[in-house]
């Protein structure tokens, strides 16, 4: 019996004197990382963060609904920026896709003014110049942002698409609507599907921009709390308090996204058929052969 081979048509296989140094570097960055964690654990309890009185914020109830309200309007205007963001995407998408020249650069023109404007000038400007409300000014910016980006996402998603399932659509007599929905997006999902959770955890964080224009954010509850002199402005606390949430809040995103993911391939009309195989055909009449 010959032995399996080591090699692979990419790299090697590492063997055991290559393991036990990769074993060793493993344990090397694990101690610096810990090494890291414990001195800045050090630095925090050195400079008092977490001594009790900067936590007691968070013992009373009315900071606990100050920082749920806060959490409540995050949410809010992040399901507001998002619905909007996703249905200005795919309008702006569809205008970029269009073979009507005058709508194209419409869209064109609008997609690359909006991608190339900061998101917190826009705010500023809906805010300020309009005189808009807190929260609608918030979620118009984030729309016309997070919207202009989505509609390059769909683009590049629907061109990903293989040019033969277009042509094999077209050549069915099927109209250019029924072969976009039909065949080209929903082969384009599974694409766009990656880079549309990353755009929505962007709008996610940007909500945060909203304690700049006094909008009763997650953030701009934290900052309250964080410049309250009586508790020696517990900013470290809060800190602590609130990105483990906003971390999770993405991480749920992530979550969310690979159950559609998975869902999506398990549907049957995305399933791959099988396809029995070949049987001799039935002689002809009158075929003396075999």
């Amino acid at each position: 019996m010959t032995a399996p081979s080591t090699t692979s048509a990419l790299y090697d296989v590492p063997g055991p004197h290559t393991r036990r140094r990769h074993r060793m570097y493993a344990l090397a960055g694990t101690a610096v990382l810990l090494a890291l964690l414990g001195w800045i654990v050090y630095l925090l309890i050195h400079t008092g963060q977490f001594a009790h009185r900067k936590w007691m914020p968070f013992e009373y109830k009315g900071i606990q609904e100050l920082l749920l309200n806060g959490l409540a309007g995050t949410l809010k205007a992040f399901g507001m920026a998002a619905v909007l963001s996703l249905a200005l995407g795919g309008v702006l998408a569809a205008g970029r896709l269009s073979e009507h020249r005058p709508l194209r650069w419409t869209a064109t023109l609008v997609v690359e003014f909006f991608r190339a404007m900061p998101v917190l000038v826009m705010i500023f400007f809906v805010f300020v110049a309009l005189r808009v409300q807190p929260l609608p000014a918030l979620v118009t910016g984030l729309t016309l942002y997070n919207g202009s980006v989505l509609a390059e996402v769909f683009r590049a998603g629907v061109n990903s698409v293989d040019r033969g399932q277009r042509e094999a659509a077209y050549s069915l007599g099927l109209r250019k609507t029924q072969v976009m929905m039909s065949v080209l997006v929903p082969q384009g999902v599974r694409a766009m599907l990656p880079a549309i959770i990353s755009q929505l955890v962007v709008a996610l964080k940007d909500t945060s921009l909203g304690f700049l224009i006094t909008y009763e954010e997650f953030l701009h509850a934290g900052k309250l709390i964080a410049s309250n002199l009586d508790y020696d402005l517990p900013f470290i606390p809060v800190v602590m308090v609130i990105s483990p949430i906003y971390i999770g809040m993405c991480m749920l995103l992530s979550w969310f996204a690979n159950w559609v993911a998975k869902r999506e391939r398990r549907s049957v009309k995305t399933r791959q058929v099988e396809v029995a195989a070949a049987e001799p055909a039935a002689p002809m009449p009158g075929d003396t052969r075999g």
